[in-house]
């Protein structure tokens, strides 16, 4: 049956699960701060190393090969081994790999390191999803997401912000170590304060009956193939396969589209990318925020998702005008607003699985759809690159930028009209 919500009214209990939360939030900021240095970077670094537009997109594509990949295996990982080392394994490998982006010199050195990265990286959402799963009943859930999702668009107005100015006075080469070098600060907390929710020693025995206040969920292991015969599984696989791209557009071409629609340089393109992944933060806490009071109000699971999920989808669709203004603040709101409604959306979808799935399976699913996704993205940034070279227009690119999200959401309903519990 459909799963419900629960009451509305709670004593209060504790918060030391918003301190785990917290850390999922600088974690998701460290990831998105290390994975655009190379963005920002781009215009200097193609005319320095005389990278054409196809090879860059080949670099970005290599970064979301080994996502996919990464994927496959971080969200097992996560659900065998637990988050506590399986998320650090994955902040060690990806922040080694973006220090060493610091040695390379031509376009495959940068891929094989682009690689790297996105293998670590890729362990960041199954683990933070899980974590969510496991710390929060279901009315937060949605709302601990926004705020743990926030922490990309942090991550993306600090990178616009410190690496010009790293590079502009040390070299780029000292952007990437020492932003890469922040993960190892964040290990050091996540190893001496995260336990699994029954064994923290910090948690009180009021808070530990709330976040498990929901009804009983299966204990049984599933296997991990098990999990691609059920439509819900395909369904979040096929809303991150559509929705995913798009924000890896945004990010990885920003920087170019503002360099060559706009003339921005290194130095000046830190105020108009801060202004729209501020917009962007806004937009994770406000989806996650108004799913949740929907939920409180009443609302059930399925129709607080799907509406605020449907309220961004439209949100989104005038960013195509942004390839079509000559002023630059217009450009810099529209996209602001489609990058506020990605993210609203994206609170919620990221939420689907822990409200389909056991919390022993929900680093797997999200692990299988972030993978699409990933196939998604590479297949995007790959066409992103040559449609550039070959007809030097952003217009295509917007389009699909702006009708995506409607699709995904068509095809999520079709696959899931309710959200019902996947496994009896």
């Amino acid at each position: 049956m459909e799963i419900e919500t629960l009451s509305a009214k709670t004593t209060s209990v504790g918060y030391y699960r918003w301190r785990i939360c917290a850390l999922l939030f600088f974690a998701t900021a460290i990831n998105y701060i290390d994975r655009q240095v190379l963005g920002i970077l781009a215009p200097q670094l193609q005319t320095e190393m005389d990278w054409s537009d196809s090879q860059y997109g080949l670099i970005v594509t290599a970064f979301q090969v080994a996502y996919a990949i990464g994927f496959l295996f971080m969200g097992k990982l996560m659900d065998r081994f637990g988050c506590w080392g399986g998320y650090a394994f994955s902040v060690l490998v990806w922040s080694v790999a973006a220090m060493l982006h610091a040695v390379a010199r031509t376009a495959v050195g940068f891929g094989g390191w682009r690689f790297a990265l996105g293998l670590g990286e890729a362990g960041n959402f199954p683990a933070a999803v899980k974590v969510v799963s496991e710390w929060f009943p279901i009315k937060e859930r949605s709302l601990a997401t926004g705020i743990f999702l926030s922490g990309s668009s942090i991550g993306a107005i600090v990178a616009p912000l410190a690496v010009p100015v790293i590079a502009i006075h040390y070299g780029w080469q000292w952007a990437f170590i020492l932003t890469g070098a922040s993960g190892f600060v964040w290990l050091l907390f996540w190893l001496a304060t995260y336990r699994p929710v029954e064994q923290h020693p910090k948690l009180s025995a009021s808070e530990l009956a709330y976040i498990q206040s929901d009804p009983p969920e299966p204990t049984t292991e599933v296997p991990w193939l098990q999990l691609l015969k059920y439509k819900q599984t395909w369904a979040f696989a096929l809303a991150k396969f559509l929705s995913d791209p798009i924000f890896s557009f945004y990010f990885f071409f920003l920087p170019k589209f503002f360099n060559s629609q706009h003339g921005l340089t290194l130095d000046k393109i830190g105020v108009p990318i801060m202004i729209i992944y501020v917009m962007s933060d806004l937009g994770s806490m406000a989806g996650g925020w108004f799913s949740s009071h929907l939920i409180r109000r009443g609302w059930s699971v399925t129709k607080s998702r799907k509406f605020t999920m449907l309220l961004a989808s439209v949100t989104v669709t005038p960013v195509y005008l942004a390839s079509q203004t000559t002023d630059l603040w217009v450009a810099v709101g529209l996209i602001g607003l489609a990058l506020f409604a990605h993210q609203a959306w994206s609170a919620n979808l990221l939420t689907l699985p822990s409200d389909m799935f056991p919390r022993q399976a929900v680093g797997s699913v999200v692990g299988i759809g972030s993978t699409v996704g990933a196939i998604g993205g590479m297949f995007g940034a790959t066409t992103a690159g040559f449609l550039l070279q070959s007809t030097h227009s952003y217009a295509p690119l917007f389009v699909v930028a702006g009708s995506a999200y409607l699709v995904a959401l068509a095809i999520l309903h079709s696959l899931t009209p309710r959200l019902r519990a996947a496994i009896p």
